[in-house]
């Protein structure tokens, strides 16, 4: 029987070990793992059997913006029906209610996967308040190596 939960502090070294299953995460280090589960505002796992299979994290303000980030299922159990589950409870997230959306970034291959459970692709055009429209580009800031 599976679990869906809050994860904790306690947490980490389990999701630490599913991070381990995919290269995308594979360097991450329980210590690190542990302050990011302490410093998420909602993070959902799901153990079967004692075992955590499932986790999410969402970044939010509570009002304006949340963002769902680390979607992962354990690979031997995808096709089960974790990932709906999973997302179906950071969606109804009794924190989460009163924002107008959730975002997410994923990996091309997953957009029918997140579309299956409610997300929608998100238009790069926006109309922008002096008139007409913009197109939206994502950036990100690297923080150089750790020395």
């Amino acid at each position: 029987m599976a679990t869906v939960r809050e994860l904790t502090p306690e947490d980490a070294s389990a999701l630490t070990s599913l991070y381990e299953e995919y290269e995308w995460w594979e360097d991450r280090k329980t210590d690190r793992v542990r302050r990011a589960i302490v410093e998420t505002p909602v993070a959902i796992g799901i153990a079967e059997n004692g075992e955590l299979i499932a986790a999410a994290r969402v970044l939010t303000d509570y009002v304006y913006y949340a963002t769902v980030y680390d979607v992962i299922v354990a690979r031997a159990h995808r096709g089960e029906g974790y990932g709906e589950k999973l997302l179906a409870r950071v969606r109804d997230h009794p924190d989460l209610q009163d924002l107008e959306r959730l975002s997410l970034l994923c990996r091309r291959n997953l957009v029918p996967f997140y579309e299956s459970v409610g997300f929608e692709l998100f238009d790069p055009e926006i109309d922008v308040p002096e008139g007409g429209t913009e197109e939206m580009v994502r950036m990100t800031y690297e923080y150089p190596e750790e020395q």
